[in-house]
């Protein structure tokens, strides 16, 4: 299986396969693992100390490591206890390594030095993000190491420095064979790494972008971003960053160190992300929330909502021809970032809107901000409208079997809005059909603003049907 396995890894483009001899049930024939091996291979052993599987003793797997070098292995992983009890032979090259599946710790210049004695070829560091702050640390470190330095940090904090990393010079990094067998915390498939992010074609001259929030691992962003950028030969990766409130601010000013052009913002930072950066146009400061962060060409940082135009644009989907928004009474279902939007975009428009929300003080906020009504989210099915939109994250997958909106509130020709994409029939949305309402998805909305995003990070358009294709791919996909 190890060998048929790293067979098709060749196939698919990877061009150095790590072997882990802790996954097999019984000692190797070394010699037989790299005889005719389809590409370079890197030995390693791990202990259950080192997070591995190795069950037999210690001096066994040291045995099998000075054996997998005397085969001729092309690379072989020592952990930093034992790295002067191997010594180097023949061409095979020595990976130090240091994993801490705790912490980053603080003197990670210190511990690199330490691994710099014991002869390596590579030094390989991998730590336990807490913070997307950490992730910095570990970058700015692979940076400037004057030995070749594999630097990133695990778990889902730490996602975007595995990435990342091969900007900054490391020789390569860690992606595992299959979304199903994850080695590591917040460890990315191969094919993510060559399909999404195009880890071989980042260089010291690729400009990094990211989707902020809290989560962020569900956003499609990157697909479509990362997609579009390959389309027109742009140099840039758009990573996800999961980013808690309580560390935005910090965070970004943290982020500063790695020059990044552009963020998307999403759900819990949209408030925020215009309090730290409120140079922006009128309307974003009366909504009071943006979703794009974005450098103008003297690289001033400056904020905006594209939610705001791509949403007025996907609801005339919802009108009858030739109809507009003015005059037509709309249940606005949420009062987070993405409904104020909506909310100010609707109001404007000359539209009545009642507001309901779960968190009934949110709403009535809204409500009195805009001077329109709101009414208890108990109450919002006795509202006699024309229009409904769901702001509310309510039927977006796993939970696909949940509505915001009961079905027998619902009456022929009214329009219903759902901001979902994921799926991009909700609940809502099926129910809505087979009562004859007009619907749209959440798709429209999202591939206007990401559209609208695209522009501002990179100065180049981006044909919807494009993204729409995009989009609709990734959400298949993501079923499978």
């Amino acid at each position: 299986m190890l060998l048929a396995e790293h067979r098709a890894l060749a196939d698919r483009g990877a061009k150095l396969v790590e072997l882990r001899l802790d996954f097999l049930q019984r000692a190797p024939d070394i010699a037989r693992l790299l005889l005719d091996r389809p590409t370079p291979v890197i030995i390693t052993c791990r202990r259950p100390a080192d997070q591995g599987r190795w069950a037999g003793t210690e001096d066994q797997r040291l045995m099998l490591l000075r054996s997998a070098i005397v085969a001729g292995a092309d690379y072989v992983d020592l952990e930093d206890d034992i790295a002067k009890k191997i010594p180097r032979y023949g061409k095979t090259k020595r990976i130090i390594s240091r994993h801490n599946f705790d912490e980053t710790p603080d003197d990670l210049l210190g511990l690199h030095e330490e691994l710099a004695k014991l002869d390596p070829d590579i030094i390989k560091l991998v730590t336990m993000a807490n913070s997307p702050d950490d992730c910095v640390r570990m970058l700015d470190l692979v940076r400037h190491a004057k030995i070749p330095t594999v630097g990133f940090c695990m778990g889902e904090f730490g996602q975007m420095s595995r990435i990342l990393c091969g900007k900054y010079g490391a020789p390569f990094t860690y992606a595992t064979f299959s979304k199903e067998r994850e080695l590591a915390p917040g460890q990315l498939a191969f094919q993510e790494m060559r399909d999404i992010y195009h880890f071989e074609e980042i260089n010291a001259e690729t400009a990094p972008f990211a989707v902020l929030g809290d989560p962020v691992g569900h956003s499609l962003s990157p697909l479509l971003h990362n997609a579009a950028m390959r389309k027109i030969g742009f140099n840039g990766v758009y990573l996800p960053m999961r980013i808690t409130e309580d560390q935005f601010d910090r965070t970004l000013d943290e982020l500063e160190d790695l020059k990044f052009k552009g963020y998307s913002v999403t759900i819990p930072h949209k408030e925020a992300a215009l309090r730290k950066f409120p140079e922006t146009e009128e309307f974003a400061q009366t909504i009071g929330a943006v979703n794009t962060l974005y450098r103008d060409p003297s690289g001033f940082w400056k904020s905006t909502n594209t939610d705001y135009a791509a949403a007025l644009d996907a609801l005339q989907l919802a009108l009858k021809e030739g109809d507009t928004l003015a005059g037509k009474r709309i249940l606005l279902l949420g009062a987070g970032g993405s409904a104020r939007a909506i909310a100010y975009g609707v109001v404007r428009a000359g539209a009545a809107l009642v507001i309901a929300s779960r968190t009934q003080d949110r709403a009535r906020k809204l409500a009195e901000q805009l001077m329109c009504r709101f009414t208890s989210w108990e109450n919002r099915g006795s509202e006699a409208v024309d229009l409904i939109i769901n702001c509310t994250p309510i039927g977006m997958h796993p939970n696909v079997d949940e509505t915001p909106f009961k079905e027998h509130w619902l009456r022929e020709e009214m329009g219903v809005f759902d901001m979902i994409y994921n799926p991009e029939q909700t609940l809502l949305l099926k129910e809505a059909k087979a009562r004859g309402c007009r619907t749209v998805s959440g798709v429209e909305m999202f591939i206007r603003q990401a559209a609208a995003q695209f522009e501002l990070f990179t100065g180049h358009t981006i044909a919807l049907e494009e993204i729409r294709e995009t989009l609709r791919k990734g959400i298949s996909a993501a079923k499978l």
